[in-house]
């Protein structure tokens, strides 16, 4: 999928929720938040095609790639910085997207999981930035601290499901 043919299905479906998100957010009693440079379809087609990327890094892709080869895709880029700071805010818009696209079930399903490392297992005593959420799991690779991520596909290859968990040991 070309970047414009993401951005283009990213941002149908950012017509039909942002309503809804700010509707949901001024009933909670949050304060209107101001426009940005870079529109919530533009952040969010961005951080998609990271992931659909050769890239290893968020930081390398948006320097070397996004800056460099799709500047007049984004004409109102910002700063790296400025970017990362605004990744938080697209949070729940991704989770709603990704969620929007499950296919549905066709009487075959595959599920399976794969461990999210955070931290060397030396490093656990160290490690704080997850460390309410992570724990120690074995996978068929050994021993690791971090999330375990559960994914239920059709026989068509559709996502059907997902989950993320402390890196428990779910072995039999």
């Amino acid at each position: 999928m070309s970047v414009l043919e993401l951005f283009c299905d990213v941002d149908d479906f950012m017509l039909s929720f942002l309503p809804q998100m700010k509707a949901s957010q001024l009933a909670a009693g949050k304060q209107r938040q101001r426009a940005g440079q870079l529109w919530p379809s533009e952040i969010m087609t961005i951080l998609i095609h990271f992931h659909q990327s050769h890239y290893r890094t968020f930081k390398a892709y948006y320097m070397e790639y996004v800056q460099v080869h799709l500047s007049s895709e984004f004409p109102h880029l910002v700063s790296y910085p400025r970017f990362v700071a605004l990744i938080p805010s697209m949070l729940i818009p991704l989770l709603a997207y990704l969620q929007s696209r499950y296919g549905t079930c066709t009487g075959i399903s595959f599920i399976d999981s794969t461990s999210l490392e955070v931290c060397d297992p030396k490093r656990i005593p160290q490690h704080r930035v997850f460390a309410l959420d992570a724990k120690r799991g074995k996978s068929s690779m050994g021993w690791f601290y971090g999330f375990k991520l559960h994914l239920a596909v059709n026989d068509r290859g559709e996502l059907l499901a997902c989950c993320l968990t402390p890196g428990i040991n779910d072995r039999v």
